[in-house]
């Protein structure tokens, strides 16, 4: 019986260096729990002439061979950027036999699906905890849930960086392009921003989520995806003044005919959804379930330690119990989504004559900020539709509505 887990990472960025130290200031907690030493054996880099603090113990080479080549090699942590080489090193380390742990979000919501069937014929696990919202175990509650429940909805704050914004943009009054230098100045945005603020990086998460939770991915095309580089101070304020708030959400639901919906966007929120309360960099991922009703994780999105720890979680995971993929799961017919009347913000300018069509709403507050009148209005969706089909200059957004927190008792069913 093998004394020593080996292991070997793949990238060491900001999520290799936090799985290292993970592994590093736990050892003696792993060893508790698995009764055998964890052990880095090698590190693939990139730039060899990068200086990085490693210890001389451990390989570091550019050869990917070089790692498969290691005699006994159990797993390996994958924290590289980008689609390629990811998924062509992911695949040969399944061929050999080797256990793999991601956290390359943008590689596994294209090719996971094929990956989990490719590692299931050869007998490994994939660990992906930590492709999603960094620190919050949301992949493994999905998996606990799903033994009894049925997943329904799902609503998510999946991008850390975004939310950033927001939060400053409301909090200081700040411009949009000043919140971002900010999370730029921190280190939460890229140099080159645009998979968190245009929702690509919430896009790839939902993908995953659908995958976890529903067995399969909606057609990519058929989710739409809005960023928030459109938003202004303005806008946040007139949403504060009716109690609302700005959030970046992805959401995904199931109906009774088993067609999955999916959206990325900037909605509003009502002072009583859980979201509502999430600041800065934070996650927060909210489920509902045939019996169990919503359940709601928050938590760190991103970051060294919150993103070694997902993935030094799946590790422990993987090795215990050898995990593969969700398999598709049907819905129970049923389940019809209530959409007789939804609620919105919008933004009109103060020369125009809203008095026509505003009877069709219900009015239920209003603000004026500089040219501009910000209305929050509920009513039906053909009925906006009609609207902005004849008023083309009217911004909507949409009140994201919350998932109940216990589902409706269904009458008639008797325990004999």
């Amino acid at each position: 019986m093998m004394s020593t887990i080996n292991v070997a990472l793949l990238g060491f960025g900001t999520v290799g260096q936090g799985v290292c130290e993970a592994i590093d200031t736990h050892q003696d907690r792993l060893k508790e729990i698995l009764g055998k030493e964890v052990k880095i054996k090698a590190i693939l880099i990139k730039d060899p002439t990068k200086e990085r603090s490693i210890e001389s113990s451990i390989t570091v080479t550019t050869d990917f061979q070089e790692i498969l080549d290691i005699p006994d090699l159990h797993v390996i942590f994958e924290a590289i950027v980008g689609e390629e080489p990811s998924y062509t090193y992911l695949t040969e380390a399944i061929e050999k036999g080797v256990h793999i742990v991601t956290a390359n979000k943008a590689m596994f919501a294209k090719y996971g699906p094929e990956l989990l069937e490719k590692a299931k014929r050869k007998g490994v696990s994939v660990g992906f905890e930590a492709t999603t919202a960094g620190g919050i175990p949301v992949i493994g509650s999905i998996r606990q849930l799903l033994k009894v429940n049925e997943i329904r909805q799902i609503q998510g704050i999946l991008n850390g960086t975004s939310n950033f914004i927001l939060s400053q943009m409301r909090k200081r009054g700040l411009a949009f392009d000043t919140a971002l230098k900010i999370s730029q100045e921190k280190g939460y945005a890229e140099a080159d921003p645009t998979n968190d603020i245009e929702g690509h990086d919430a896009f790839y998460k939902l993908l995953i989520l659908s995958q976890t939770a529903f067995g399969r991915q909606p057609d990519w095309k058929s989710i739409r995806r809005k960023g928030i580089s459109h938003l202004t101070a303005e806008w946040l304020q007139a949403a504060e003044s009716f109690r609302l708030r700005f959030k970046h959400v992805g959401s995904l639901c199931r109906d009774s005919v088993d067609h999955i919906k999916g959206e990325v966007e900037p909605i509003l929120v009502h002072d009583t959804h859980p979201f509502y309360g999430v600041e800065d960099v934070e996650n927060a991922i909210s489920l509902k379930g045939s019996l169990v009703g919503r359940i709601t994780l928050l938590g760190p999105g991103a970051g060294k330690l919150p993103t070694g720890s997902a993935m030094v979680e799946d590790f422990l995971s993987l090795i215990e119990r050898k995990y593969t993929g969700s398999g598709e799961s049907t819905v129970n017919a049923g389940e019809v989504l209530d959409e007789s009347s939804n609620q919105w913000v919008l933004r009109i300018r103060e020369i125009d004559d809203y008095q026509n069509w505003i009877p069709s709403f219900i009015l239920k507050d209003r603000i004026q900020l500089g040219d501009n009148l910000y209305v929050f209005v509920e009513g039906t969706k053909e009925t906006l539709e009609s609207l902005l089909r004849t008023h083309d200059h009217i911004q909507a957004v949409p009140i994201l509505k919350e998932i109940p927190l216990e589902n409706e008792v269904k009458t008639g069913v008797a325990v004999s």
